[in-house]
This record gives structure tokens, C-alpha cells and sequence, in this order.
């Protein structure tokens, strides 16, 4: 199974989705993401802080949680390199005319599809779109 940030971000916070988020991981055998998700995960909880829907020291604890997790290997973060964001760039450049697609959005895609995922979990509707480009289905809760 494969979680973009925003289903992870969903996992340590409490929205609409997150419950059936939390479900889904607890029935996975394995859920995998990009590495890229440990920068983004940490953005969000900035601006969470920074709408004041967060306190400091809540951020520093969801930050040592989601730390913890990865340790215990609840996700497991696919490393980003060269190679893939090669793989990532050209599949931007030559996808057609009226592909919206943002840089992370499309890392995680092709981290997805480089690892033999078929599926992808986002709440994210521009992800959820292009996902078929990278030969993929895109899944919402």
C-alpha cells in the first residue's frame, strides 16, 4: 500500500477521513511512501503552527511519533535519488499539455510505480487525476 503525505498526515491528525485513514494502515501489511514524505510531514506540521491549529510542543511530539513510527516500521520510506528524480523529470516534461501535476505529487507517483505499487492514497484531487499518466490508480477514502 502505498500513502502519499497528506494519508500519513491524516493518520497523526483528526479530520473527516482520518479514521478510516487509521483503518487502512492497520490492515496493511506494509505501507510505503517516499522519502520525500519526511520533509512534506514536517512541513505540515509548520503550518499547522503557524495557523495556530498546533501548539510547539504538540508539533515536537508528532514529530518524535512519526519518527518512532518509521523506526518501528510503520512507514517505510522509499529512498529518493538521482535515478528517480531522472525517472520523475522526464515523465513531467513529456506528459500532456493539460497534466497538472506538482513536483512532490509527481515524486511520490513515480516512487510509487517504481516499486511496483498499482494504487496510490491521497485525499490530494490533482494527484488523484495524474495518476493514471504514471500508470496508476489513484485511491481516496
Amino acid at each position: 500500500m502505498y500513502f502519499d503525505t497528506s494519508y500519513i498526515a491524516k493518520f497523526y491528525f483528526n479530520e473527516p477521513e482520518s479514521p478510516r485513514v487509521r483503518e487502512l494502515a492497520r490492515k496493511a501489511d506494509a505501507i510505503h511512501s517516499s522519502l520525500w514524505a519526511l520533509a512534506e510531514f514536517h512541513a505540515v506540521l509548520h503550518r499547522r503552527m503557524r495557523e495556530a491549529a498546533l501548539s510547539r510542543s504538540d508539533a515536537r511530539e508528532l514529530a518524535l511519533l512519526f519518527s518512532k513510527h518509521i523506526e518501528d516500521g510503520l512507514w517505510n520510506l522509499i529512498p529518493v535519488n538521482e535515478a528517480l528524480l531522472r525517472r520523475t523529470s522526464a515523465l513531467m516534461v513529456s506528459g500532456p499539455h493539460d497534466l497538472f501535476i506538482r513536483t512532490a505529487d509527481a515524486v511520490h507517483l513515480t516512487t510509487a510505480h517504481e516499486i511496483g505499487e498499482r494504487t496510490v492514497w491521497t485525499n490530494d484531487r490533482h494527484m488523484l487525476s495524474a495518476a493514471a499518466y504514471f500508470g496508476l490508480t489513484g485511491q481516496s477514502v
